[in-house]
């Protein structure tokens, strides 16, 4: 038995919408926080898909999605005293390049510097926009303090302004909300090696300059936002590259050291913090990007084509996961395949879950229930543990990345026209990692939504108008909803779990 979304041959979101904030989970991984999200104070001016009287800072203020809300006054971490006097996180080594003044790069210090940027935004049939990247070659000198990177260029050509600039803020999402609260970084056309500063730190490595600011502090975002398009940048490098890092959060930098320390054989910079003076032969300003969790192949943006069975592989083998394929029936006498259901504390919970867990129990799985925690490596290996992960639609289902390859997900896809977001966000990216994938689509009967709306709302009627108010409607309406299965219908999907198992 399989049920199946209304057809659609189109994104459910409107292609000029920002892209809607993954909740953060109280296993998002630090949602408690305070300095999780760097934003920008609202201006008052009307927001679409509000009532003329409403502000985004006021709607998120209602909201318990976290990828607006508690951001709204968080103050980032070089504003934190607190934070300011963590320990820096030791993610690899330093350089043993001595640190020694220097007027010259590492690469031809007298030839003529290279900047060339990718500002192809545009992806047709995916509705958000990527920022722009920068790759530099030649002298590349970058002073943290003043925020900006120099590469020695007597043609002065390369896409600079009248003035010899290119401003960029290195987020990873094209978000124009967000985009004021990140840290700018300039890089500036000089004439020749005397005009720019010189160096206090000659590195071999090239580098790489990017933000954790915007959504991070949600395990959606940190993935799709940072640690992907991070891999898509740098992995190709093999850990010799070094990673210079705005809007550093020392908590976000240790939470995801294994994943650092896999990409980058030396101690991240913080990039709001150093006084130096660092030379470079070659170096990205930004971050290359895809689909969230899809990555395909591009000339531009992913040249290598890798894949996100590349980026389950990279992911397992910096959290040295053990398993890379689940467990085959009949394989063992008296084995039950593990199934993992996560279980959420805020919006779109199982209301059933128990109910679910003792069905999937009678079917013969070993059901564990979990929250997904900040304890990155210990929720990954009780995912890779897993051969079925289950859960409502939502960040929780972003750790499909720890499972072994042909693994099984199954999403419960809330009421409300969500077939787009489900696909894109998380069926997909599932296909793509070799994960076998099925979805279970809410009825009328089985969201709360019943309970507080009539009949004749339009979150019944005519959900996609809903979509095309913005992220707000659905924020407020759609995605505030819980579930409850109808055991009748849901049965069937727990035995095509089993089944896909033995293919």
């Amino acid at each position: 038995m399989q049920n199946s979304p209304p057809a659609s041959t189109k994104p459910s979101v409107p292609e000029t919408e920002a892209i809607p904030p993954q909740e953060t989970l109280a296993g998002g991984g630090g949602g408690d926080r305070g300095d999780g999200v760097d934003l920008p104070e609202a201006t008052g001016s009307e927001e679409p898909g509000l009532p003329d009287a409403v502000t985004r800072k006021e709607m998120a203020a209602e909201s318990d999605e976290p990828g607006l809300p508690e951001g709204l006054s968080r103050k980032g971490d070089g504003e934190n005293a607190a934070a300011a006097s963590e320990p820096k996180p030791s993610v690899a080594k330093e350089e043993k390049e001595e640190q020694k003044p220097n007027n010259g790069g590492a690469a031809a210090a007298s030839g003529e510097g290279k900047m060339t940027c990718d500002e192809n935004g545009v992806d047709e049939g995916f509705p958000y926009a990527r920022p722009t990247v920068c790759e530099l070659s030649g002298d590349i000198r970058v002073s943290p303090k003043q925020k900006t990177v120099y590469l020695v260029n007597p043609s002065g050509a390369g896409g600079f302004d009248e003035s010899g600039e290119k401003r960029l803020r290195p987020y990873a999402r094209k978000d124009d909300f967000l985009l004021p609260g990140v840290v700018e970084v300039t890089v500036k056309s000089t004439p020749s090696a005397a005009a720019a500063p010189s160096c206090t730190k000659q590195h071999t490595v090239p580098a790489v300059v990017f933000s954790v600011a915007g959504y991070t502090d949600n395990f959606f975002h940190d993935m799709t936002d940072a640690m992907v398009p991070l891999f898509l940048t740098a992995s190709h490098l093999k850990g010799e590259v070094q990673l210079l890092i705005t809007d550093y959060k020392p908590w976000w930098v240790q939470k995801y050291t294994p994943l650092l320390r896999k990409l980058s054989n030396y101690d991240p910079i913080n990039f709001d913090k150093d006084d130096g003076v660092h030379c470079f032969p070659a170096g990205f300003i930004g971050l290359y990007r895809d689909r969230d969790l899809i990555l395909s192949p591009n000339p531009t943006r992913n040249p290598r084509n890798y894949t996100m069975v590349d980026f389950n592989r990279f992911v397992r083998g910096a959290l040295a996961l053990p398993r890379d394929r689940p467990a085959v029936l009949g394989e063992e006498p008296g084995m039950r395949p593990r199934m993992l259901i996560i279980s959420r504390a805020g919006t779109r919970k199982l209301i059933n879950l128990d109910e679910v867990a003792k069905a999937a129990d009678e079917l013969g799985f070993n059901v564990t229930v979990a929250e997904a925690g900040a304890d990155v490596p210990a929720f990954a290996a009780q995912v890779n543990a897993a051969d079925v992960l289950l859960a409502v639609h939502g960040a929780g289902l972003t750790n499909q990345i720890f499972l072994p390859t042909n693994g099984v997900v199954v999403q419960i896809v809330p009421w409300g026209k969500m077939d787009w977001m489900a696909t894109n966000f998380y069926g997909q990216p599932a296909k793509d990692m070799k994960l076998r994938y099925l979805e279970y689509y809410v009825g009328e009967e089985e969201t709360s939504l019943k309970d507080k709306y009539p009949r004749e709302h339009t979150v019944f009627k005519d959900p996609e108008a809903l979509h095309k108010q913005g992220w707000q409607a659905l924020a407020g309406i759609i995605m505030k909803q819980d579930v409850s299965v109808n055991l009748t219908r849901f049965r069937p999907f727990l035995l095509q779990a089993l089944d896909k198992l033995q293919e």
